[in-house]
């Protein structure tokens, strides 16, 4: 047993609860919207949606640390040498700041906190986009030599992040949208409501079968 053998079971770890909580979020989902419900029975699965959320959030921002560790030692990242102690530190940072967005999910504190997050992902994006397009054609800095696969990851890997920002957006959206329900009935609030989780679930079909792809690349290295 090595060090790049744990790496890779944690990696794993965090893929499992990366998919398996949005598994959960989404049937979640469904009472969440269902108006034959109580509010206080609604309120319920969205506390529940919330709860499950937090185990993805935590798989998805400890996928990318692991990644490039992992990169690291495989050879296709040498430039990351110097700063894999800041990069821990960085994303450690945004760990706790889901945490804290988690523990204030209902206050405008916990949707600042949530949106500090968002920004993160954006960096991230644009980072795994920009360098695994790069490595595709052989552009750098990403070494190629022991195949594409890995750069291909970071592309996958960074279009699930945009679709993971979208639904970070619906659930930032429902707690917004909860609010005004506890004060009465609103017709208009339970339609954007409806028409929001309605997306959301289209998305997360793609969500499942990019997550699934982007794991298939790291474990079977097709090329």
């Amino acid at each position: 047993m090595n060090e790049i053998d744990i790496l890779r079971w944690v990696h794993i770890l965090a893929m499992v609860y990366w998919l398996g909580g949005e598994w959960g979020v989404f049937q979640s989902s469904y009472n969440v919207v269902n108006h034959k419900l109580s509010m206080d029975e609604r309120r319920r699965h969205m506390e529940t949606a919330y709860r499950i959320d937090l185990l993805a959030r935590i798989g998805i921002t400890l996928m990318l640390p692991l990644g490039l560790q992992m990169g690291y030692y495989y050879g296709f990242v040498p430039f990351m040498e110097g700063w894999l102690i800041a990069m821990w530190f960085f994303f450690l940072g945004i760990l706790l700041t889901e945490v804290m967005a988690f523990y204030y999910r209902e206050t405008d504190r916990g949707i600042t906190l949530g949106k500090i997050v968002e920004i993160s992902r954006y960096i991230q994006i644009g980072f795994l986009i920009g360098l695994g397009g790069m490595g595709l054609l052989s552009l750098g800095p990403v070494d190629v030599s022991g195949g594409y696969w890995y750069p291909a990851k970071m592309v996958t890997f960074g279009v699930m992040l945009i679709i993971g920002l979208l639904l970070r957006f619906v659930m930032r959206e429902w707690t917004i949208l909860f609010r005004v329900l506890a004060t009465g009935p609103n017709a208009e609030a339970e339609a954007q409501l409806d028409s929001s989780i309605s997306k959301a679930r289209i998305m997360a079909y793609f969500y499942w079968v990019g997550i699934a792809g982007t794991g298939f690349l790291g474990a079977v290295k097709p090329f």
